[in-house]
């Protein structure tokens, strides 16, 4: 199945523009059975009730079914079970979509077929949703074109209720110029027409793709590719005096710009582009700010401070090295690190009544969590105050499991020494890796 795909993608790689009119025969048993073995065994169960255990168990009765349906275009994929999960540090909810087990693997099956097309086409300002490429890459991308280029402003940028607006006419044209096959696109479309059940009652809709659905990421970045990506690089850039950059995860995306004409023009331009294709932003979480070498030198005679970035979780402020050379910094979020400070705060609770090697091995899955996406270089400082507060929260939690058990913090940390706490540890360095958006 690799040779095959490999083939594919050399094919995407060498024609650009060739249109694959036969790829559904790549759909095979030896697939879904792959990814239906890469779905988490806890994953919730759809509005079928079957959980993954089941879905392996029964694997032989469904799958030569749906498979057949698949290739005769009659799969008629199950509605999507609607669950609502909370905003960590937010009142309001998220939707998440619940497809069924067995919808799911034929969903990831074809999202793999597919991207190995895609994967030749989408440009390297794209990270999220993509293999092999996190949001660490786009972090660190950011850094680079901060640092390393002639920047002034960077305009911050989020999408409002992305994956709800996605219009379906627009998304199957654009699916379309790659993809010929009518198998894979009557899938698509049935996926898209399934509906939401929640509360017992269907909802259908033209506009939207479930969050939790995984052919959904792979639609979404196609969706934006053309939407956006390609739009920003091949007429968006041409035509401004200074240099520009794009960074995009997902619908969570930064542009640099050296000119703020330019910045002031790309606004004005982005919001009418975005009208046309039924996508907004969000008033909220867009900005533009003046960030860079020449921000520095401005804010430094206005005697002010320089302004800061919000991406992927981390602020991003100016800063010098070692050698006074500019960079840019980057810290936790303040909204984030307090999410992280409250769930460890939850987990002593839960944890209280617990032995103490029990007691550390919670806490260091919290923190061992933490450390794999925050620990990148330069964040420190934010790493060590977690692990503080961890060790604050565990001595305290001892302390009040009965009215005669002050422990002194000498003892506490003869405790810490038998069993102890994951101390922060750095996943990227601060030494830039390759940088993918400035190639």
């Amino acid at each position: 199945m690799a040779t095959k795909l490999e083939e594919i993608a050399a094919k995407a790689r060498s024609e650009t523009k060739l249109q694959f009119t036969s790829l559904c025969h790549h759909i095979t048993r030896e697939l879904v059975w792959e990814n239906l073995q890469h779905i988490p065994t806890h994953s919730a169960p759809g509005v079928d009730n079957i959980d993954v255990k089941e879905a392996k168990e029964t694997f032989k009765v469904w799958i030569d079914t749906m498979l057949q349906a698949a290739h005769n275009r009659g799969y008629k994929a199950p509605p999507v079970r609607r669950a609502w999960i909370p905003k960590p540090g937010k009142t309001e909810k998220r939707p998440l979509g619940v497809p069924c087990i067995a919808d799911r693997a034929l969903q990831r099956s074809v999202s793999v077929v597919m991207s190995a097309i895609y994967e030749q086409d989408f440009l390297p300002c794209s990270f999220g949703g993509r293999p092999k490429l996190s949001a660490h890459h786009a972090l660190s991308t950011l850094n680079e074109i901060v640092s390393g280029k002639r920047i002034a402003w960077v305009y911050e940028a989020d999408l409002k209720n992305f994956f709800g607006s996605l219009d379906h006419g627009w998304l199957l044209q654009f699916v379309k110029h790659r993809v010929g096959d009518p198998r894979i696109i009557n899938l698509i479309q049935r996926w898209l027409k399934a509906g939401v059940l929640e509360d017992n009652e269907l909802q259908f809709s033209d506009f939207g793709t479930p969050q939790g659905g995984s052919i959904s990421v792979l639609l979404s970045n196609v969706y934006l590719h053309y939407v956006l990506d390609l739009w920003f690089e091949k007429v968006v850039k041409p035509r401004l005096k200074g240099n520009a950059y794009l960074v995009r995860y997902i619908d969570d995306f930064v542009v640099c710009l050296q000119n703020h004409d330019d910045a002031i023009r790309f606004q004005d331009a982005l919001r009418n582009r975005l009208a046309k294709f039924s996508l907004a932003l969000e008033p909220n979480k867009t900005r533009l700010v003046e960030s860079g070498h020449f921000a520095q030198q401005n804010a430094k005679a206005k005697g002010k401070k320089t302004e800061t970035i919000y991406f992927l979780g981390f602020t991003h402020f100016c800063s010098r090295n070692s050698k006074g050379n500019f960079m840019l910094g980057r810290k936790t979020e303040k909204s984030r690190l307090r999410r992280s400070m409250n769930k460890i705060r939850e987990l002593m609770h839960e944890i209280q009544h617990y032995g103490l090697k029990e007691q550390a091995r919670k806490i260091n899955e919290v923190l061992r969590g933490h450390y794999a996406y925050y620990g990148m270089g330069g964040n420190h400082r934010s790493l060590w105050k977690i692990y503080r507060f961890s060790e604050k929260c565990w001595h305290a939690m001892l302390c009040k499991r009965s009215w005669k058990s002050y422990i002194r913090w000498e003892d506490f940390m003869k405790i810490m020494e038998r069993f102890p706490i994951q101390q922060p540890k750095l996943r990227i360095p601060l030494v830039r890796i390759k940088s993918f958006a400035v190639l």
